[in-house]
Parts: C-alpha cells; structure tokens; sequence
C-alpha cells in the first residue's frame, strides 16, 4: 500500500497534500509518535466551534491548525468561516485519516494536511492557529509562534495556556461527566516579535 503526495501551491507557497489510501482497520504505529508533544486526544465539536469563534476567522484568511488530528478543526474552519486551513500532523496515519475526511467533505481546494512536524514548518502564512497541546508543550512551541507568526496572529489553546503570554479572552468549554475546560485566545503583539 503507498502514499500519494501531491505538491500544489498554496498562498504561493509549495505544500505538500496527503491524497490517502489507507486500509479499513488501519491502526497507528508508535513510530508515528516518536516526536510528539502531546498525545493525541479529540477536542469536542463544541469546543471546536467555541474556538474557532474566538478566533474571529474571517473569509480569505488563513488557519494553521498544529497537530491536526483527524482534521476537524480545519474542515469546520473551511465550512463555517470559508477559510484556508492547514493542518500540521506528525502521525502518518492521523495525517491520512485527516486527509480523507477533508476528502470526504470535498474542501481540497480549501484545505491541505501536511505529514510533518509542526516545529520545523514556517507557520508565517497564519492568520489564525489552533492548538490542543500540554503546557509543557506550548512552552516549546512559543518560541516558534514568537518567531514566525506576524503581530496581531490570534492563537488559540484549549485546555492549556501559553506560558509567558497573557490571552485577551478565555472561555470555558463543558467536557465529559460536567468537567470544565479552559480555551484560551492570545494576540501576538508586537513586542514579542523577534
């Protein structure tokens, strides 16, 4: 079984496009999370929409979402909001089943998943970017976000904040058994910008 990629341009940038073919049944290897910062766990469809209400997406822009899972932030960004959306997944077969389910709503034209580690992709083209990462993750990611993101990017967290920056708004998200849960919106400024 192989994987097709197809290199396209996207907001003049090459990016690389996972077309999947993946088995039924198909379960992740660990080698698919050698460099993960987090372990991948599925945010709620109505977290889904509080954040990328937060957001304040607007039509044209751009959402990066960093460890997109099985895609379902970028394809709600693309259906709701009408935006671009890319997705960044280090899991091999995450990254196939993200692509297929973008497939699957025929959003190619909006959205591309890139098999790849979030820390090594230049994440410039940004308007928005979501995250469900650890703190001790967004610690090693904000150095990043500081780097390559423009002033005014809004980033937003769920569940765990950004150490070292203050968000400009927080919600709470209910979870499973009446748990609350935290999201978080931050505006990189400009005095973070390197």
């Amino acid at each position: 079984m192989g994987i097709q990629v197809l290199e396209r341009g996207f907001l003049g940038l090459a990016l690389l496009c996972i077309v999947p073919l993946l088995g039924a049944g198909q379960e992740p290897k660990l080698d698919d999370f050698r460099n993960n910062l987090a372990p991948y766990v599925v945010a709620p469809e109505h977290a889904v929409d509080k954040m990328l209400d937060m957001a304040g997406l607007k039509p044209g822009e751009t959402l990066y979402d960093l460890g997109c899972g099985d895609g379902r932030i970028l394809i709600a960004a693309a259906e709701r909001f009408n935006v671009k959306a890319v997705g960044i997944e280090i899991s091999d077969h995450l990254a196939r089943s993200a692509a297929e389910n973008v497939k699957k709503k025929g959003l190619q034209n909006q959205v591309t998943v890139i098999h790849g580690d979030f820390m090594r992709a230049d994440l410039s083209p940004a308007n928005v970017v979501t995250l469900y990462l650890a703190t001790t993750a967004n610690d090693t990611l904000r150095p990043k976000l500081e780097k390559y993101l423009h002033p005014n990017t809004r980033v937003v967290s769920y569940d765990y904040p950004i150490p070292g920056w203050k968000p400009i708004d927080t919600a709470e998200s209910g979870g499973k058994h009446g748990a609350t849960h935290m999201i978080y919106l931050y505006e990189v400024p400009d005095s973070v910008k390197k």
